[in-house]
């Protein structure tokens, strides 16, 4: 195949995926972040992989995007980004805790948990079934009263069954999805800086 024709299909998925992809989802997920801000709660977000790396650019993003003049700070926070600790965690309580227990120092009631994940929870490779540890994060947070929140892909795995809302890229490559994901965060960021920067 010819550089031409891979940059094609590869861009018309992407395209593809905005035409198909559930706005309703995405409203959702608006709503339950903006009455995080709203109520002072804290959002705590996480995922395995490349689905890290977009965890901690959301975070930042949320962070630093919707913080307005005169009004109150968002509350967010990454559980990828302290190496030490996560490292500390996996040695000591095993991978699959690393969330649940990072979370137990500060979640409470009406906080929200998000987590990203191509498959959703679906699927296995050498170490077992995939991205068990973010949905043990997952029902931590429904388990102690708080919301649960999912990016995923595919055909939304676990994740879409135990989440209050749950974004699924309906497409099914690795690199759409993660791609999609990001166009996702940026949008829902962008969109709640808007809103903080409207409210009364």
């Amino acid at each position: 195949m010819r550089n031409e024709a891979y940059i094609n299909t590869y861009l018309d998925g992407i395209v593809e995926i905005a035409r198909q992809i559930n706005r309703a989802d995405i409203d959702r997920v608006i709503e339950y972040l903006y009455g995080a801000w709203e109520k002072g709660r804290r959002i705590f977000i996480f995922g395995n992989g490349g689905s890290a790396g977009t965890a901690s650019h959301f975070a930042a993003d949320l962070n630093k995007c919707t913080a307005i003049e005169g009004k109150k700070r968002i509350k967010v926070m990454s559980l990828v980004d302290s190496v030490p600790w996560v490292s500390a965690l996996t040695n000591d309580d095993g991978w699959e805790n690393v969330y649940t227990e990072q979370m137990k120092n500060f979640f409470e009631p009406g906080d929200v948990a998000l987590a990203l994940s191509v498959h959703g929870g679906s699927g296995k490779d050498k170490a077992g079934r995939w991205s068990q540890n973010l949905l043990k994060g997952l029902g931590y947070a429904t388990d102690h009263g708080g919301v649960a929140l999912g990016f995923s892909g595919f055909d939304g795995g676990a994740m879409k069954q135990m989440t209050d809302a749950c974004i699924v890229v309906p497409w099914n490559t690795t690199p759409h999805v993660e791609s999609f994901h990001v166009v996702l965060h940026h949008l829902i960021t962008y969109r709640l800086a808007e809103r903080i920067r409207e409210s009364a």
